[in-house]
């Protein structure tokens, strides 16, 4: 429940970066060259967005700001902060030492997943940006944000596929803390338990880059608070 309440916090955090900046290279590229755009295979219950590929560059920035951008930042701090008020791990203890240790702990995970992620996207060529569904209604939006948890785009015609990425990116970081920093009695099972809040937190940003992302004139998009994550077309669903 400890994690559980933690994953839970790291959502809200991840909602708030929901406005990303792909939005304006994806529009680029629509309107610039129509050979790199391709409707995608969405079926009529879950339609889509047209999609683009993003360029290097475009992948590069995501990454730097996934990585070590605002939120991964205020979200280990908080999430330290929920550590050293219950005092996990116990072998950390309390006051300013212990309270680095858990921001440097929460904050390398997040590092660690969110490098593991981009490297084994680009060794498999998928793209995992999170592109909003052009459906209606929750019921659909909500089953689109879930399964984009788990899939990709790849191909110039952006095919989604089963992400193998996705999947082992979250728990790449916890079990390397497991190994790397954790007190000893800590193990494989404990590294497995805590990806899984990991994982939990990549559903959670989906669903709130889908619901609550309101195109570039947002407040988030006028206060620079842009996302990389995500790749929403603007003008889409209100």
């Amino acid at each position: 429940m400890k994690m559980l309440r933690i994953a839970i916090l790291r959502l809200a955090i991840v909602g708030l970066a929901a406005a990303p900046v792909l939005a304006n290279a994806q529009s680029v590229a629509n309107s610039g060259n129509s050979s790199d755009t391709a409707v995608l295979s969405a079926s009529s219950t879950h339609p889509e967005l047209a999609y683009a590929s993003p360029t290097q560059k475009t992948k590069l920035h995501n990454y730097f700001f996934d990585t070590f951008g605002p939120y991964p930042i205020v979200g280990a701090a908080f999430s330290a902060g929920i550590n050293q008020a219950e005092s996990t791990p116990p072998e950390w203890k309390q006051g300013a030492e212990g309270y680095g240790k858990r921001f440097g702990s929460n904050f390398t995970i997040a590092a660690v997943s969110t490098t593991t992620r981009y490297a084994l996207s680009e060794a498999f060529r998928e793209d995992t940006l999170y592109y909003r569904c052009e459906c209606k209604g929750m019921l659909p939006r909500l089953s689109h944000a879930l399964i984009s948890t788990f899939t990709a785009r790849r191909g110039d015609d952006g095919n989604r596929v089963f992400s193998f990425p996705a999947l082992v990116a979250p728990y790449t970081g916890t079990m390397t803390a497991v190994y790397a920093w954790y007190p000893g009695r800590y193990g494989a099972m404990d590294g497995l338990r805590m990806g899984n809040y990991s994982l939990l937190g990549y559903m959670g940003g989906n669903i709130a880059l889908e619901f609550l992302y309101r195109g570039p004139h947002s407040w988030r998009s006028r206060m620079h608070l842009n996302n990389g994550h995500g790749a929403p077309n603007p003008g889409s669903n209100p």
